[in-house]
């Protein structure tokens, strides 16, 4: 345990003493981008730590950007207005956290919650878009790399809430 710690340690005093230009240009999920197009990226880039238990972002708020995730690890979770929330995924190192800021009305439409402390570089939206706007080139990438990610966590999601139903319809009794 000890020594995981430690590695864990070591790892993010690596991390955070990386230029921010490298972080951004290393993340697998921005791999094979134009410098052009990393430079952009670079500029509304922020370096972010949370703590294990601390949520990241919350369903129906304003979806202000997204997250490249470093060390840590992240459950993309719903429902917590029916109940208990289900975990629709989780994710960790080099997965991307947060899309809705791409489309109106840029809200939130899933909770995100570290399980344990957690690394990542911050991109704001706002300024994200009008850069988007501007270099359509950055848009049409950004949307070509999120696109799989919507397409698998709306999926599961889907999945998720079958199940749910499915257990629910077989609990109730037959008229």
């Amino acid at each position: 345990m000890k020594i995981e710690a430690n590695t864990q340690a070591q790892t993010e005093r690596k991390i955070e003493s990386e230029p921010m230009a490298a972080r951004v240009a290393l993340h697998p999920f921005l791999a094979g981008m134009s410098p052009t197009h990393l430079a952009l990226l670079t500029d509304c880039a922020i370096p972010v730590h949370f703590k294990e238990g601390q949520i990241i972002l919350r369903e129906g708020e304003f979806a202000n950007g997204f997250y490249l995730i470093e060390p840590g690890k992240v459950v993309i979770e719903s429902g917590k207005s029916f109940g208990d929330p289900v975990v629709i995924e989780a994710i960790g190192p080099g997965d991307l956290l947060g899309w809705s800021w791409m489309f109106p009305p840029y809200v939130w439409h899933f909770t995100a919650r570290t399980v344990e402390p957690t690394e990542a570089i911050f991109f704001y939206g706002t300024v994200l878009r009008e850069y988007c706007e501007t270099d359509h080139s950055l848009g049409y990438e950004l949307f070509k790399r999120m696109s799989p990610i919507m397409l698998r966590r709306l999926q599961a999601a889907r999945e998720k809430m079958l199940l749910l139903h499915a257990r629910k319809a077989s609990l109730e009794p037959v008229v």
